[in-house]
């Protein structure tokens, strides 16, 4: 392991102080200028709890806590069953009148990913249906997306189409793997956004096994519309952002 592999002088460096800063904060200091000096690479696995509470003289509880604050900072990332990782700088992501998945991430210099978890047809609930501009109980297509920026996890979207306009929406989409692709094949040439709601919530236990982040992890919560060029609602979706690897830019 790289700790262990590193000269006195190195290891001196990375020994957490205990004069007046907390243990937690004093590792994860310790283990975010080891990260900025370049011991870590982007993307590269950091040592496991037990070295480093070890090497530290902490124990796991306290790396665990300054693991979670340098994961939530944005500067590592946890893979459920794998470990820790050093995290790639987090995404800018801009909303604004047009907003696409592919386009933005792919102008990072990012391969953008996604598929289509699941879809199923339901009633619409009344704030669907109000957003949709359609009655209450309604059929709607729902669409459940999972979206990644160079295979990492991204964002989860539920996405939910009126069912009389876009019938046979779900297997439109499995096909094409775009909404675009999707609204075009209904005959909508372009569509933007028009209104985009952004809070703070908490992955649950689908969430954060599709993010692969700790249940509880916070994400960036966007409920949006987007309408056509006569400005009727085509589509709604409800976007579940990790916060740690991406900043939304909200733009007029």
């Amino acid at each position: 392991m790289k700790l262990a592999a590193k000269s006195a002088r190195q290891e001196t460096r990375l020994r957490p102080s205990r004069d007046g800063i907390a243990l937690w904060r004093s590792v994860s200091d310790e283990l975010e200028r080891a990260i900025a000096q370049g011991l870590y690479a982007t993307g590269e696995r950091l040592p496991g709890e037990i070295e480093i509470a070890e090497r530290f003289r902490v124990n796991r509880h306290t790396v665990r806590r300054a693991i979670a604050e340098l994961a939530g900072r944005g500067i590592v990332r946890a893979a459920r069953g794998s470990g820790t990782y050093v995290a790639a700088p987090r995404i800018s992501y801009p909303i604004g009148p047009r907003t696409r998945f592919s386009e933005i991430v792919g102008g990072t210099g990012r391969e953008a990913g996604g598929r289509l978890i699941e879809s199923g047809e339901e009633p619409a609930d009344r704030d669907t249906a109000r957003r949709l501009e359609i009655a209450p109980g309604a059929p709607v297509i729902r669409l459940e997306l999972l979206r990644h920026a160079d295979k990492v996890p991204l964002c989860v979207g539920t996405s939910w189409l009126s069912g009389a306009r876009f019938p046979d929406g779900a297997r439109v989409y499995a096909a094409k793997r775009s909404m675009t692709g999707t609204l075009g094949q209904f005959g909508v040439t372009d569509y933007k956004r028009v209104s985009t709601h952004v809070v703070a919530g908490l992955a649950d236990l689908t969430d954060a096994m599709r993010l692969d982040v700790r249940p509880g992890s916070p994400v960036l919560v966007v409920d949006s519309v987007d309408a056509d060029e006569r400005g009727r609602p085509l589509l709604t979706t409800r976007t579940r952002f990790a916060a740690e690897r991406v900043e939304l830019v909200l733009k007029g």
